[in-house]
């Protein structure tokens, strides 16, 4: 079963993070703002897999000086998503 869970990511250019989810499995990814075909692309790669394969591929990637990124934020928003459903 399907359910959508839309996370607000902090510190980059992306605003809302929209994933699809089937349990723990990601159906899809939009990000809104932020690098559009950079995130198109991560959006692709991570259709299909598990949140728990996901979380730590992209967990602690910087962009530039910042101490986060929009890769990051997707980790993070996975790691939420899981949590909350404790």
């Amino acid at each position: 079963m399907s359910e959508q869970f839309i996370y607000r990511p902090k510190g980059t250019c992306s605003t809302e993070m929209i994933f699809n989810m089937d349990g723990d499995v990601i159906e899809s990814l939009e990000v809104i703002n932020g690098c559009n075909g950079n995130l198109k692309g991560i959006a692709s790669l991570v259709k299909g897999h598990k949140a728990e394969e996901i979380i730590p591929l992209l967990q602690g990637i910087h962009c530039g000086p910042k101490n986060t990124s929009c890769p990051d934020q997707i980790a993070q928003g996975l790691s939420q998503y899981l949590a909350n459903r404790k």
